[in-house]
């Protein structure tokens, strides 16, 4: 209304008093459907910020016309002072022939939004990240391999030579992850993305980030272009290998798309750096949705998200809402919160408790929190690790590529090994996953044929050929 007055006003004061009739707005109808279509292709290329983008693309037309109201604002009052020529009076007029196009955009961009929204939403009426590869003729599967940097080309074969001596029905297809740059961005090779997009499962081993400005972590950029949701770390004390705790069992889940890890940083000016954590309900629900139904596969009946809402009361807020959400959704799972602190005092404390619990978390205090329950355990050397995604998922060693003792044959391929069980019960090879994981905790125990990091002497290889023996 305000906004209608100082229009008539003005107008009035510089002569133009007189209506101006408005033309029909083919406008709206050209800019809504750029926007609708920069909407979807952004959504495709971005699943994760669809809100974000949704917005931002249908209501983009509507807010070019703010501008436009802007300056026919300030054209009115150079009119009213009698600073302007006449033309001016032109463009107020062509600026105004808009004002009903710009009116459908407004009214326009809710209903759109909602309709697009609704498009493509995604229901979890159906498992999370269930597995759809299939067979091949031969009654196998294909594995895209990752063998990594370092260490990695050993571990590998080690994981190799057992899953042969298992008789275990998978093929390997080794692939490279080299980043090539690609419209000036580090990308993984295509030849890549067709394999595991293929395949829908890969294993891989450690990959190298050197630090340093323009290295960006190969790591994040196969999450991102996989859009692996959900980092899954179990972590388990091994029977004959001394800690400081023992009987620990917890299981961790952490969203693995967004959080302060988005990325999304920049310099404010020098000395000043921002960086924005981003938390949306659809990547929080998705997560969410995974660690419940993880919890009743695995037979536990406790939930508990972990998060810091005293503090950042919109962004946890938001994922520790969506989260109680989602829990009505599974009244035989029990479900609470717990502050990110008390998680950290209470695990170093005493573990046992989390032993019935599923407990999932933000990316951040996720990536914090995995890495502290491995020390639990005996290191990230013995820690297994899946990055699960809807279309496919990468199962992987968290540690390090160790290039230090790199064809040595001195790597332990446990963190690897059970890295792989993980992945043939996603695939639905339970009971390969059964006997290899029986071997190789039964020869952990043994203590006969263990690595250096273990307490050992054996090498690489005669340690697999240990597991092998007990198949």
């Amino acid at each position: 209304m305000l906004r209608r007055g100082l229009f008539r006003e003005l107008k009035r004061q510089s002569g133009l008093a007189r209506p101006v009739s408005s033309p029909t707005p083919p406008e709206a109808a050209i800019l809504l459907p750029i926007g609708s279509l920069l909407g979807k292709t952004a959504l495709r290329k971005f699943p994760t910020q669809r809100a974000t983008f949704t917005s931002l693309f249908l209501a983009a037309p509507a807010f070019l016309f703010v501008v436009v109201d802007i300056i026919s604002i300030l054209n009115c009052t150079l009119l009213s002072l009698s600073s302007c020529p006449p033309s001016c009076s032109l463009i107020m007029l062509a600026l105004r022939a808009v004002a009903a196009a710009r009116r459908q955009c407004f009214a326009a961009v809710p209903r759109a939004t909602a309709a697009l929204s609704f498009q493509n939403q995604r229901f979890y009426s159906d498992k999370v990240a269930k597995f759809q590869g299939t067979k091949n003729a031969d009654g196998r599967y294909t594995v895209s391999i990752i063998e990594g940097d370092g260490i990695g080309p050993e571990i590998s074969q080690a994981v190799k030579d057992i899953f042969e001596a298992a008789k275990t029905p998978v093929s390997w297809e080794p692939v490279d992850v080299t980043p090539i740059l690609k419209d000036g961005k580090t990308a993984i090779p295509d030849a890549t993305i067709e394999s595991i997009e293929r395949n829908k499962v890969a294993l891989k081993g450690p990959l190298a980030t050197p630090v340093g400005k323009g290295h960006v972590s190969l790591n994040l950029t196969l999450r991102r272009t996989f859009n692996l949701f959900a980092n899954l770390r179990p972590c388990r004390s091994v029977a004959g290998y001394k800690t400081p705790y023992d009987g620990v069992d917890t299981v961790l889940i952490r969203e693995n798309t967004e959080g302060e890890y988005s990325g999304i940083e920049h310099v404010v000016v020098d000395g000043v750096v921002q960086s924005i954590k981003l938390i949306t309900r659809e990547a929080s629900e998705r997560v969410l949705r995974f660690a419940f139904q993880h919890a009743q596969e695995i037979g536990r009946k406790k939930v508990r998200v972990v998060h810091k809402a005293t503090i950042m009361k919109m962004s946890d807020g938001l994922f520790l809402r969506v989260a109680r959400d989602v829990a009505k959704d599974y009244p035989d799972i029990e479900f609470d919160a717990e502050l990110l602190d008390n998680t950290c005092l209470k695990m170093v404390t005493d573990p046992l408790p989390y032993n019935d619990k599923v407990l999932v978390m933000p990316n951040l205090y996720g990536d914090i929190l995995s890495d502290m329950c491995a020390g639990l355990i005996g290191g990230l050397g013995l820690t297994p690790s899946g990055n699960i995604g809807d279309e496919c998922s990468i199962f992987e060693a968290v540690h390090g590529s160790a290039p230090d003792i790199a064809g040595k044959g001195l790597a332990n391929p446990t963190a690897l090994l059970l890295s792989s069980m993980m992945m043939l019960r996603h695939m639905g090879l339970t009971e390969y996953a059964n006997r290899i994981e029986r071997a190789t905790f039964d020869t952990l125990a043994e203590g006969k044929a263990l690595t250096g990091d273990l307490g050992g002497k054996a090498k690489t290889h005669e340690y697999a050929a240990a597991i092998i023996s007990k198949l």
